[in-house]
């Protein structure tokens, strides 16, 4: 059943943040959607869970009164797909910096890789990115990371439930992870590579699920323009969210 939707009151919207789009383009880009449709100039629009420009996914938007809810969202347990080059580091432990060093693979074997993701499973301590949204003295990590000022970071407890590994090669592997709210994805591979006596850095990612909404609920950010003025007259960007 179709229904109207209530921007202002609150929705709770699931959309697939396309690659190299911020989080924050995303969220502004509905904003100006909703407010142009129902010709006002302010609402609250939120989003639960950050996920970097060089990651692509589910991510949860909340408008109205419902930006309250945010935070319950934010706890929930994530899902992604993660792509990773061997061999290779860099300073952002992804495609955001050049390699900066380069290491032997030739070592490198599917059960030695499975044996090792074994060790990540469980509360694990981990040190976030130096290329992070974490504060260090009231700064942003990444701001000074780009300047190339020395960043320290505190270890942080989080849990990973599961890690399967979908694809091997001496060059890369794909693998699956299921974990809390705090995880780094991209210092995962940074920890990873160094655990199996090489280096690794992050080449993609994909968060396919938080808590229970997962990729093929989501709604697509290039269709935002036509779903919410559809949402204000006849509510029919509903019908996939409530499937």
């Amino acid at each position: 059943m179709r229904v109207k939707m209530n921007f202002q009151e609150g929705e709770i919207l699931y959309f697939d943040k396309p690659l190299h789009w911020t989080s924050f383009k995303l969220v502004k880009t509905l904003r100006n959607a909703i407010s142009r449709a129902l010709d006002i100039k302010k609402i609250k629009v939120g989003h639960a869970g950050t996920l970097d420009p060089l990651a692509s996914g589910v991510m949860i938007i909340c408008t109205g009164k419902a930006t309250k809810l945010i935070e319950s969202f934010q706890y929930q347990t994530k899902e992604y797909v993660a792509t990773l080059r061997l061999g290779a580091t860099t300073p952002s432990h992804d495609l955001e910096t050049e390699v900066d060093a380069t290491y032997p693979t030739e070592h490198i074997t599917r059960e030695l890789v499975e044996q090792t993701l074994t060790r990540f499973v469980g509360t694990i301590s981990q040190v976030p990115p130096a290329f992070s949204a974490c504060k260090v003295d009231g700064r942003r990590a990444y701001k000074m990371a780009r300047k190339g000022q020395a960043v320290e970071l505190k270890p942080k407890e989080l849990v990973i439930d599961e890690i399967e590994l979908l694809d091997f090669s001496p060059e890369s592997l794909r693998i699956r992870i299921v974990c809390s709210k705090g995880t780094y994805i991209r210092a995962l591979a940074r920890d990873l590579g160094e655990a199996l006596g090489s280096g690794a850095h992050l080449t993609g990612l994909v968060r396919t699920r938080v808590g229970d909404v997962t990729l093929d609920r989501c709604l697509a950010a290039d269709d935002i323009e036509r779903i919410v003025a559809e949402a204000v007259s006849t509510g029919s960007a509903t019908e996939k969210l409530e499937n």
